[in-house]
């Protein structure tokens, strides 16, 4: 890994990485531009640590400081080939900004189900429509610096589609599909530059579902 890539090219068979074109599928008409999908306003879903609800808060509230617990969901989108999508954060993001993660990760909002969040938030950030999975949820809790906290309980899903990704900039700065194996090798190599709660995930996957990216 060099820079911005996740990938050297020369190490996988010639494959580039850091070169696909990135355009919204969301477009405001007036402006012909990416609509801004997220904001520090939303209402996300505040709950105890056994994932009842407890009410509402904005979005920031939820993340300032320690962390309040609210509800998030982090989505694996794998294509026919069995290799799964991987994104880099963009740099407005404020937490984990520029860093590499999985292909999809945000928060219901308030009275929203999770699957419908899961949905929604794939076609906004990523253009594709998928057929989703729920896998199993986890509590954890991780700091950015001094800037924020994510204190989430956080649903996994798997997404299968054919769609070709045409993601939103306001979220997205680059992304490849990747096997699992050359997630596993960066991830052993640069653990660094990955999200926390993306490292966490991977290691469930491939210890308790690695038949899914076959």
């Amino acid at each position: 890994m060099e820079g911005d890539k996740i990938l050297n090219p020369e190490d996988y068979e010639g494959r580039d990485i850091g070169n696909n074109t990135i355009a919204p599928r969301i477009f405001d008409a007036g402006m012909n531009q990416a609509i801004k999908v997220s904001s520090h306003d939303e209402p996300l879903t505040l709950v105890d640590g056994n994932d009842n609800v407890l009410g509402s808060k904005p979005k920031l509230a939820c993340h300032v400081g320690n962390g309040l617990l609210h509800r998030a969901f982090s989505l694996h989108v794998i294509n026919a080939q069995g290799r799964v999508l991987m994104q880099k954060r963009s740099q407005s993001k404020l937490l984990w900004p520029g860093y590499w993660s999985n292909s999809c990760c945000s928060h219901p909002h308030y009275g929203e189900s999770m699957e419908d969040a899961v949905h929604r938030r794939a076609y906004q950030e990523l253009g594709v429509r998928v057929d989703i999975r729920y896998l199993y949820k986890f509590q954890y809790q991780a700091a950015y610096k001094e800037l924020g906290t994510e204190h989430e309980i956080c649903s996994v899903f798997v997404g299968f589609t054919d769609d070709e990704p045409v993601v939103n900039p306001t979220e997205i700065a680059d992304w490849d599909y990747l096997s699992a194996r050359e997630v596993t090798e960066l991830l052993g190599a640069q653990p660094e530059v990955f999200t926390p709660w993306f490292q966490m995930e991977w290691q469930e996957l491939m210890s308790r579902h690695p038949g899914l990216f076959k």
